[in-house]
């Protein structure tokens, strides 16, 4: 069975930085995309960072700039480092991976962005 974990969320000063990691356990075929989203308290769920088996990348146009995801293949982790963090960074991030067929969520993990 497939799991994905988030962790390195927490409570961030403005300006500051926190890296997430999502750790992918069970067979996931490749290829397959891994990104993040995030969902603020009263906002939809938003894509935040993807990235291909080749590398590519996608970022929100809020976060260029200040975020970068990658990923260990070998590991089956991805990662997401984000500095310059603004309040409004504030949200639930959720690990995902996606394939043609079939998409895998984690529970998520709470950044928070308040001095």
């Amino acid at each position: 069975q497939v799991q994905l974990v988030e962790s390195g969320g927490g409570l961030v000063q403005p300006g500051g930085s926190l890296r997430l990691s999502c750790a992918a356990s069970g067979i996931i075929f490749n290829p397959y995309t891994m990104g993040w989203y995030r969902q603020a308290p009263g906002k939809q769920r938003e894509l935040v960072a993807a990235v291909t088996d080749g590398g590519s990348t996608n970022y929100a146009e809020s976060v260029k700039g200040r975020f970068t995801i990658s990923r260990d293949n070998a590991k089956t982790t991805v990662y997401l480092q984000m500095n310059s963090l603004k309040p409004e960074d504030t949200a639930v991030y959720y690990c995902n991976v996606h394939r043609v067929v079939q998409d895998y969520w984690g529970k998520g993990t709470l950044v928070t962005v308040s001095s």
